[in-house]
């Protein structure tokens, strides 16, 4: 054997030993004095990459180790299939094999999913274009795809990988799946269920055996993570009705052997019911005993539930981080008496060290700009930590309505144990809307209505919306700018132009044309962190283009007014918002009062609304909504109220089953017996709703039912209110937040109407976010 035959060999065979962690490598090579380094074998990798790994230059002592720590570190890159280390003198020659390169990634017989969404999954381990490829990485893939297939309930899936090489050392690779059928929930059981039917406990869960509506809910489909979702709510379940040694002690997914259907058994132990005899204070209360107990939501005497313990828990831990512990602990320790079934509810408290805000950070907002975020925030860096001032501004962040979640996490500064770092994490969502609404009448036919609406414009904060009205007969074009932070201390300004046109139903015989352009400022000065003031004023003229059949008031206002008469409104305006949601809101109230004075122009007159929303959670699928909305105009300077101030009712947002805008004061056409509709100057409005879960969706939100009943009416300047002229409708409705945006449709039918009312039972109305 060569000498140089010889050392390779034997530094071969020592280094893989090495490589396989024995205590001594056999037939070690001699240390040498490295004069040069070859790299053979290598195709797209940089020699520097190869360099950079090895743990000797020329000039250094090679060994044995250093052999082995060369082969550990290339190998470690992941580009290379073999490496192996030759001595030819003093000269190391490094030998490796470099793995092929994914050139493609395509994917055959996949309906289920978008292709892209599958590449993604695939380069969240690591499989992508241009990366270096070897078969374990294909079965992580192959595995990677049918999780997510079965995330979906999709258990007969199958997964095949064609690898085909192609030049320069590069692979094209096919997965070919077979979706297979979906497997659906046959049957659930709840075994050990004796305080409640098992009925009642399955009716809280989102995943069921399936109804009409699963093709949309997907409720039959089983999911791991939903699974644990419904076990969550069955344990809260049990334990806020005093069930304290609730278990759930196994699960059970049978699959059928041709993985179409699947059984789920949920085994648990009720235990028995407690009710708390006392709850007592134990630890370091800051000398605020009286404080901490008015914060106590459990009650000695009711069934123990662990939702009023954790409400007292937190509770705690704010009232603490209001003075600036923010590391507070609070427990809530049960001391049970078997015999009696009988609990003590201990709450054990310690404040720790008290800490100041370092900094915060904004993290998540890949668009929106930190100050947006920064300056809804109450508390400040270098302060006090504080509790009550960190919920309050996250609950600001959250009602910008940029985000889909926002998280406020403290952290603990190193070496510094009286100070924390907040990190605010936000994640975005689309702010922008394009809205399409349209509705049915014995006048208009259909009608319909465009917006586009930007709540969040490059990132500002700022809102920027146009909407236009293609009625055939009123057309109207409508540009809106609000900025939230016109001054630093939160005054918001909005300025509105808008151009009005509306001409007569009969286009065959009427011509006449009413034009309306004006513009508007506003400002809104916030009193306190839930109440709004609103200021403004606007400017804007009404042209009446004389014609045929043009309603009598109109000459009578043209008579009072003129012909374009000017008007100059001062506004003043009142807003507060405790909903918990604006898009589907489930509990809260909205308050609104809004006042109008025509202060110069040629108009004189008084003009105030008003608007109270509440929402009441009846339980977890029934919500009862109430609104009342009511009106009032007078003119001035021995002037009527300007005609074209009137209040409207009847359609969408009013009185349902009644034609949009037709009721209140009627006037008739020159030269006609048809009449026109013109509104009034008092408006009163009652909505009554039911939300309810639409059968076959289960506890799905996104598609609800509701009925209404709907009582108002609008009042003639002339006209006193009576009851006696409220119009009434009753009726259902469906609302849906489908895949491009907030779906309403509403089937009305008047319930108490009078002569010459017209009638509008179907409305819609959707919007879609980009």
């Amino acid at each position: 054997m060569k000498p140089t035959l010889q050392r390779s060999w034997r530094a071969r065979a020592g280094l893989l030993l090495a490589t396989l962690a024995t205590a001594v490598p056999a037939w070690a090579v001699d240390p040498f004095t490295v004069r040069d380094i070859r790299i053979e074998g290598l195709q797209r990798v940089e020699p520097g990459t190869v360099f950079a790994s090895l743990p000797f230059r020329v000039g250094d002592t090679y060994s044995d180790e250093q052999g082995a720590a060369a082969i550990r570190a290339l190998f470690g890159l992941g580009l290379f299939s073999d490496v192996r280390l030759q001595v030819d003198g003093d000269v190391l020659v490094v030998i490796v094999e470099e793995r092929p390169t994914v050139a493609d990634v395509s994917f055959s017989g996949v309906k289920e999913f978008d292709n892209e969404v599958l590449r993604k999954a695939l380069r969240d381990i690591g499989l992508t274009e241009g990366r270096p490829f070897d078969r374990a990485l294909a079965d992580r893939a192959e595995q990677e795809l049918k999780r997510q297939y079965l995330n979906r309930s999709m258990y007969a899936v199958q997964v095949t990988t064609t690898v085909t090489p192609i030049e320069r050392n590069r692979v094209n690779l096919n997965f070919h799946v077979v979706e297979g059928d979906v497997t659906k929930i046959r049957e659930i059981r709840i075994v050990g269920a004796q305080a409640f039917s098992e009925k009642t406990l399955l009716d809280l869960f989102d995943l069921d055996t399936g109804g009409w509506l699963s093709w949309y809910t997907k409720s039959d489909r089983y999911s791991r993570a939903k699974l644990n979702a419904d076990l969550e709510t069955l344990r809260s379940y049990y334990l806020t009705r005093g069930y304290l040694e609730f278990n759930i002690d196994s699960t059970q997914v049978a699959l059928s052997p041709d993985k179409s259907a699947l059984s789920l058994t949920i085994n648990i132990t009720e235990g028995p019911r407690y009710a708390v005899s006392a709850v007592r204070l134990e630890g370091d209360f800051l000398g605020k005993e009286a404080e901490f107990q008015s914060l106590i939501r459990i009650r000695a005497g009711e069934a123990y539930n662990a939702e009023h313990v954790a409400e007292t828990v937190k509770a705690f831990t704010d009232y603490y981080g209001a003075f600036g512990y923010a590391f507070a602990r609070v427990e809530a320790v049960p001391e049970i008496d078997r015999e009696k079934n009988r609990v003590t509810i201990v709450l054990r408290g310690q404040p720790s060290r008290r800490a100041y805000v370092r900094r915060i950070q904004v993290e998540g907002n890949n668009r929106t700009r930190d100050e947006v975020i920064r300056r809804e925030f109450r508390q400040l860096e270098s302060a006090w930590y504080d509790s009550d001032k960190i919920r309050l501004s996250r609950d600001r962040v959250d009602r910008l309505g940029f985000f889909t979640e926002v998280r406020i996490d403290t952290q603990e500064v190193p070496g510094a144990p009286d100070q924390v770092d907040l990190v605010v994490t936000v994640v975005e969502k689309p702010t922008g809307n394009l809205t399409i609404g349209a509705g049915y009448s014995q006048a208009e036919k259909l009608s319909l209505l465009a917006g586009i609406q930007q709540e969040n414009v490059f990132g500002t904060g700022n809102y920027l919306g146009l909407n236009v009205n293609t009625s055939k007969f009123n057309r109207q074009f409508v540009l809106s700018t609000t900025n939230p932070y016109f001054t630093d201390d939160g005054v918001s300004r909005t300025i509105d132009l808008y151009y009005r046109t509306t001409r007569p139903y009969d286009a065959q015989d009427g011509d006449y044309r009413l034009v309306t352009p004006g513009a508007s400022i506003r400002f809104g000065v916030p009193f306190t962190e839930i109440d709004t003031v609103y200021f403004g004023i606007g400017v804007e003229q009404t042209k009446i283009e004389p014609g045929n059949r043009m309603p009598v008031a109109y000459n009578d206002f043209i008579r009072d007014f003129g012909d374009s008469p000017l008007s100059v409104p001062l506004t003043v305006g009142w807003a507060r918002d405790e909903r918990d949601s604006a898009l589907v809101p489930n509990q809260g109230t909205l308050r609104r009062v809004n006042g109008e004075l025509g202060i110069a122009g040629d108009t004189r007159y008084v003009k105030a609304s008003a608007q109270y929303q509440q929402y009441i959670p009846l339980n977890k699928k029934f919500t009862v909504a109430f609104n009342a909305e009511a009106g009032w105009g007078k003119g001035l300077g021995g002037k009527p109220f300007p005609l074209f101030k009137h209040f409207y009712g009847g359609g969408l947002g009013s009185v349902r089953g009644f034609e949009q805008g037709t009721l209140g004061a009627r006037s008739p056409l020159t030269g006609s017996t048809d009449v026109a509709y013109l509104g009034g100057t008092k408006m009163v409005l009652l909505n009554t709703e039911l939300i309810a879960p639409f059968p076959g969706a289960g506890n799905d939100r996104t598609l609800r039912l509701f009925g209404f009943f709907d009582v108002g009416n609008v009042y003639a300047p002339d006209q006193k209110f009576r009851l006696s002229d409220l119009r009434a409708s009753a009726g259902v409705g469906v609302s849906w937040i489908s895949p491009v945006g907030p779906l309403r449709i509403a089937f009305a039918k008047p319930v108490r109407k009078q002569a010459g009312d017209k009638t509008q039972t179907i409305q819609f109305q959707i919007g879609t976010a980009f």
